[in-house]
């Protein structure tokens, strides 16, 4: 282990797989999905009766991780006004942009309205609102999707309002001075890995998934914040990861088990980010996760009405087919140029650090 590099040591090397990481997340996001939109029932895949969660929810937890760590650095060497515009100029334009192309154009074509009835329609405008303001993931839209086992369009931006609000905990860190006090970040980890275990313990397998989503979400976040704040202590090693999975399997039906998987997931995020995939083995020119994140799941609802007597694993690669070439206009159309808009209103010619984007 005292072989093995620091965060920091590992950070400081160029380049670094964070784009390469959030890019298969984003992936294995859709993989995953090729089985609940066929289905409607998410445990119905291979990898959630395994490991008691799906692919997706893994890749979710990677997301978080990752955010924690590249925004709580974000914070730390930019300062509070940089933070706020960059955190603002990476999320919002990509989730308006989603939102009116599925709700304006994806919509107009499926809905089995006539389109100017389609566009009258309150719960047109109730979408938009409800998606751009509450992040909410199970609205539908009218006469959209009606036959399939969702009816929502966009599936995925519920962990958007997590992710919000854990950004907004890294801001409020930052006005206090408490981003520079370790030790609350990891009292707030731990803090969250405690309550977690306790509800497990009290309520078992009938413990409700929004209580269970409500600690895992913010404890990964906190967990990615934590590495990066620790940074020249912690150590990248594979023996830690071979450690932490020995305690997993000893631990896996005892109620510290989900927690454990956690925070065994935040680290194997930045351990696979600083150190196997940090060897331009996998180093992409753009970051496409944020656009196939958002337009994965409305891709593959459009073809599950299209094709409903087709499994979601026969869609899978028709969707993914034609949502990798969608998130790339997303990329350069909106999300870059965003980006460069506040590269320049900061003064500045470059983008600067990793620009996490949200999952």
């Amino acid at each position: 282990m005292s072989a093995a590099p620091t965060i920091a040591e590992a950070l400081a090397r160029k380049p670094n797989g964070f784009t390469g990481l959030r890019l298969i997340l984003a992936l294995a996001v859709v993989v995953s999905h090729a089985f609940s939109v066929a289905t409607g029932i998410g445990t119905d895949e291979p990898l959630a009766k395994a490991t008691g969660y799906t692919l997706g929810e893994h890749a979710v937890n990677g997301f978080f991780a990752v955010s924690g760590f590249l925004v709580t650095m974000s914070c730390d060497r930019r300062g509070l006004r940089d933070y706020a515009l960059a955190r603002t100029l990476r999320i919002l334009p990509g989730l308006i942009a989603a939102t009116l192309v599925v709700s304006l154009a994806l919509g107009t074509a499926m809905t089995r309205l006539p389109a100017g009835e389609y566009w009258r329609d309150p719960g047109l405008w109730s979408f938009v609102r409800n998606t751009l303001v509450n992040f909410k993931s199970n609205a539908a839209l009218p006469g959209v999707f009606e036959g399939n086992p969702y009816r929502s369009p966009l599936g995925t931006v519920w962990t958007l309002k997590y992710e919000v609000l854990c950004y907004c905990g890294v801001f409020v860190a930052g006005l206090s001075g408490l981003l520079r006090r370790r030790w609350v970040a990891t009292l707030l980890c731990f803090g969250f890995a405690l309550g977690l275990s306790v509800e497990v313990a009290l309520h078992g397998d009938a413990l409700a998934k929004g209580v269970e989503t409500a600690f895992r979400l913010p404890m990964i976040f906190a967990a990615g914040a934590c590495l990066y704040l620790w940074r020249d202590t912690l150590r990248l090693a594979a023996p830690a990861m071979l450690c932490l999975g020995v305690a997993l399997f000893v631990l896996a039906r005892t109620p510290t088990y989900p927690a454990l998987l956690f925070l065994g997931s935040a680290y194997a995020a930045i351990w696979l980010a600083l150190g196997p995939l940090a060897f331009r083995l996998f180093d992409p020119p753009a970051d496409f996760s944020y656009g196939i994140y958002l337009y994965g799941w409305p891709v593959q609802q459009t073809l599950h009405a299209l094709w409903p007597a087709q499994t979601g694993l026969a869609l899978l690669l028709p969707s993914l087919l034609i949502t990798v070439p969608v998130a790339a206009l997303s990329w350069y159309a909106v999300e870059r140029p965003a980006l460069a808009l506040k590269a320049r209103a900061l003064g500045r010619r470059s983008l600067g650090t990793i620009e996490p984007a949200g999952p």
